[in-house]
């Protein structure tokens, strides 16, 4: 790996965030590229995330900022002020972080306020629920990134509608996929091994995994879903790696006590990658509040019930893999066995589509991007002393259009990425350049 050039900073915090960083890790590696991985400590208890480097084969963190958990405002700003001291020191090229924690919002305000070039995976994802910490955080890191890696066209249009140009956004694929469709044979065997050990029966249970603030912090909420749980377990097993978040409000809450003597419910601690991607593949349907499940299940087939209100993969529900039932226990129910009883006929369907979310070359696309623009992309300060007055204007013909104005294109009904299809475009431009725009035109 060439030690000379000012190193890419990826910042990652959470288990997550290491599974869908690791296909970009190891495409930089591929390409030399020279890189420093920072751990924020977001997710604090480091050896449970450390078996995720040892099943992914990637180096660990050489510096780990120890933030550990707190309040929303606390995780951000020990983040920004001890990421700042690193990134002074190291001078990187650019930032990178991906996805939708604290960690990434934390990151994206150090660097840019550093005037160092920060890349967001994973951008453009909404679920337009602004009570989510996530959504939050996801809006931020887009609208301050100089690149926007949009993990599939729906969300890259999203990123335009917000005023992104167009050219920053690169549409990849998500880096998730790249990662299941490359370990899917593996954590095969390991569901077949776990499922035998725990005497269930492939395509027989349930599996859940509950861990989103709104759903565990809100005791109702939690209760409903678990109360459906309960009476679904008369129907399937159900098996479900527990969250320690989860695990400790149900503590709280005064119902593990119940869940510990209940028959068919089977309560795992955390698991590796491969072994709850095993568990995944292996079940009849999936109750899950969490955005990468709905990504893993829609790519392994698994018709899926998603335990919130709204969901930022709305391809997955378009394309009949995923129901949305938020913490209703009835819908709960209900929905469950209608996916569980049509289980064959959804995953016979779902083999017919292309996966809209990626082709598993997503880490590739991201680390070619890279270094093909790292040494162009700079943070200059915005010269506008010949015309300040910025607006938007639409139009209609895109011949002549200057490609650094555009903000979105569109055909006859709705929003593109295809220029070749477009019969309009949004613009945001100094006015004088669309005055001149419209006296071209009018020349036509």
């Amino acid at each position: 790996m060439e030690e000379n050039k000012e190193p890419i900073v990826i910042v990652a915090g959470t288990r997550p965030e290491i599974i869908k960083l690791t296909p970009v890790i190891e495409n930089l590696e591929k390409l030399n590229m020279n890189y420093l991985l920072v751990w924020s400590g977001q997710h604090y208890d480091y050896e449970l995330c450390k078996i995720f480097f040892e099943e992914f084969k990637i180096p660990e963190p050489r510096i780990n900022l120890n933030v550990g958990s707190g309040t929303h405002a606390e995780e951000v700003a020990k983040t920004m002020l001890r990421l700042e001291k690193v990134l002074m020191k190291h001078k990187p090229s650019i930032v990178i972080a991906e996805g939708d924690t604290n960690t990434v919002v934390a990151a994206a305000l150090t660097a840019t306020k550093l005037n160092i070039p920060f890349a967001h995976v994973e951008a453009g994802l909404r679920s337009y629920d602004m009570t989510m910490p996530e959504e939050i955080n996801r809006k931020i890191a887009d609208a301050i990134s100089d690149i926007c890696f949009a993990p599939t066209e729906l969300a890259a249009i999203n990123l335009m509608h917000e005023g992104i140009p167009r050219n920053r956004i690169y549409v990849t694929g998500n880096t998730i996929i790249d990662v299941v469709l490359k370990y899917k044979d593996k954590a095969y065997k390991k569901g077949l091994e776990l499922i035998n050990k725990l005497n269930l029966e492939q395509q027989n249970y349930l599996l859940v995994t509950v861990h989103r603030q709104e759903n565990t912090d809100n005791s109702e909420r939690l209760l409903r879903i678990f109360k459906a749980l309960e009476k679904l377990s008369e129907y399937y097993p159900i098996v479900i790696p527990m969250h320690p978040r989860t695990l400790n409000r149900l503590k709280e809450y005064r119902f593990y006590g119940k869940l510990i003597n209940m028959k068919n419910f089977v309560m795992l601690k955390p698991l590796g990658y491969s072994s709850f991607l095993g568990l995944l593949m292996h079940a009849r349907v999936v109750l899950t509040d969490s955005g990468g499940v709905q990504e893993e299940a829609f790519t392994l087939k698994v018709p899926t019930i998603t335990l919130r209100y709204n969901t930022e993969r709305p391809e997955t529900v378009l394309l009949g893999a995923n129901t949305l039932v938020g913490a209703e226990y009835q819908e709960i129910i209900s929905q469950t066995l209608k996916k569980a009883a049509k289980y064959r006929e959804i995953r016979r369907k779902l083999e017919k589509v292309s996966n809209p979310l990626g082709d598993g070359r997503a880490g590739v696309r991201i680390a070619k991007i890279l270094s093909n623009i790292i040494e162009k992309t700079e943070v200059k300060e915005f010269d506008s002393r010949d015309d300040p007055y910025i607006t938007y204007t639409i139009v209609d013909n895109i011949t002549n259009i200057d490609e650094r104005y555009v903000v979105s294109y569109y055909n006859e009904e709705v929003a593109t990425l295809n220029k070749k299809q477009a019969k309009k475009a949004l613009i945001r431009a100094p006015l004088s350049y669309i005055r001149k725009l419209i006296r071209i035109f009018k020349k036509y």
